[in-house]
């Protein structure tokens, strides 16, 4: 299965966190911006990302604890091509959503 084909099927099986989030972030509800979720970018798949501001957002569930390094390496491979990535944990995204969504704004910043 190619990477567009992964993305795909991806999106059609959002995790309750993603789920959350994805009720926030779509259809220009959030700041008025547009964010795409379980976009390629080079050799990665990304939960959400805000193309206009290079911002990515990555949820985490208990598998991550395992694979920091990967994630780290993910992280400096976005990062190298000019995108901010901000990581949750899915138990945030799930009971703290306000938190969540004022460190996003945060990181975007006011909008002109």
């Amino acid at each position: 299965m190619g990477l567009r084909d992964n993305a795909k099927s991806l999106r059609t099986s959002m995790t309750d966190a993603e789920a959350r989030i994805w009720y926030h972030l779509r259809a220009h509800r959030f700041m008025g911006l547009k964010f795409r979720r379980q976009k390629p970018i080079g050799r990665y798949i990304v939960d959400f990302v805000c193309l206009e501001h290079f911002l990515v957002i990555e949820l985490d569930g208990g598998q991550h604890a395992e694979q920091a390094w990967q994630d780290g390496e993910r992280d400096r491979y976005l990062e190298e091509r000019g995108y901010r990535v901000l990581r949750f944990w899915n138990h945030q995204v799930l009971g703290e959503m306000e938190a969540v969504l004022e460190r996003i704004r945060l990181e975007i910043g006011p909008l002109p």
